[in-house]
């Protein structure tokens, strides 16, 4: 299949809150973030990360192995400086606030089945899927980043779980995730801590897979799937080993929600307050941030989402699990 065939038959909508490209020599889709207000996973961006996942799904399964355009699914942010603060602070305080477990839970869901579709790779073992983190990772942003087959990091991006600072836990897979990479001991006192860490830090802790100098994030995915693919029959097997040996039930994230969900519902005034503080501060981290892209990359490997072509925006209401997700509230 010709380079132009491969960039033609594999097609996504413009979404709001994100930004595509299909990188057809190296066979990787990059769906960067680029949620506004603020650097959050809002209900729209959720519903359009699913979107993206069940399309490359589609795409997969019914496509011959030798036709399948999309190896790598990379997670990356278009906001200089934030790969995503995470999740909706704003809406936690009001639907508490409300007493609305329902619609609480409604959005824990949305969460955990784009971590699952991450951890498992859709459900295809010939696709890897990446992150890639050049900035601040905090809470749910956290917890996607760790949701994929490959965390890269540069070196001073900064990661953690806060969550305890308002009396709560990080209920979207972290506790799941970093137990798979560490340990459960490990893992419990790392939600407990609500420390951040230098990505560098974190590599050495077996947390971070690949570790990036400072502006050399998408230089250092692109090497990371030059090397994979020469040993990408192998390196594949690896991963399956790995999802075997150590497997990440839905069922496991949806009980783990259930916990998040009653646990904020039994949050304080006071407690909501300090969330709201939190969100303020989100609101003025953003304002500082011009939406001009992503850190460079090394020259000939300009960040990939510069420059798609637009095309009219579509709705991701076709998508009948993203519609019926995406409806709440």
């Amino acid at each position: 299949m010709t380079q132009t065939a491969l960039a033609n038959s594999f097609t996504l909508p413009v979404y709001r809150h994100s930004l595509t490209h299909l990188d057809s020599e190296r066979h990787a889709l990059w769906h960067y973030l680029n949620p506004e207000p603020r650097p959050v996973f809002s209900r729209i961006l959720l519903g359009e990360i699913l979107d993206v996942q069940e399309r490359v799904k589609l795409h997969l399964s019914t496509h011959e192995e030798n036709r399948r355009e999309i190896r790598y699914l990379i997670l990356a942010s278009a906001i200089p400086g934030i790969y995503s603060l995470g999740g909706d602070l704003g809406l936690f305080a009001d639907l508490i606030r409300n007493r609305d477990r329902d619609h609480l839970l409604a959005y824990g869901r949305l969460c955990i089945e784009c971590v699952f579709n991450n951890y498992t790779s859709v459900g295809n073992p010939q696709l890897t899927t990446i992150s890639l983190v050049q900035g601040d990772a905090l809470g749910g942003g956290f917890e996607a980043a760790l949701s994929t087959n490959v965390l890269v990091a540069e070196r001073s991006a900064t990661l953690g779980l806060p969550e305890i600072m308002f009396n709560l836990f990080p209920g979207m897979g972290a506790y799941s995730l970093l137990a798979r990479r560490l340990d459960m001991a490990r893992a419990g006192r790392f939600l407990a801590s609500g420390r951040q860490y230098r990505a560098a830090d974190l590599y050495e802790q077996g947390i971070v897979d690949v570790l990036a100098e400072d502006g050399q994030g998408v230089h250092a995915v692109n090497t990371f799937i030059r090397k994979h693919g020469r040993s990408h029959n192998g390196l594949l097997a690896i991963q399956q080993v790995r999802q075997r040996l150590a497997p990440l039930f839905f069922q496991e994230l949806e009980d783990v929600v259930n916990i998040w969900v009653d646990a904020a519902m039994r949050l304080t005034e006071r407690d909501l307050r300090t969330m709201e503080k939190l969100v303020s501060a989100q609101r003025r981290l953003a304002m500082r941030n011009d939406r001009t892209g992503a850190a460079p990359a090394t020259e000939g490997e300009r960040p990939v989402y510069a420059g798609i072509a637009q095309r009219p925006a579509e709705d991701v209401n076709h998508c009948p699990k993203v519609a019926a997700s995406a409806a709440v509230g």
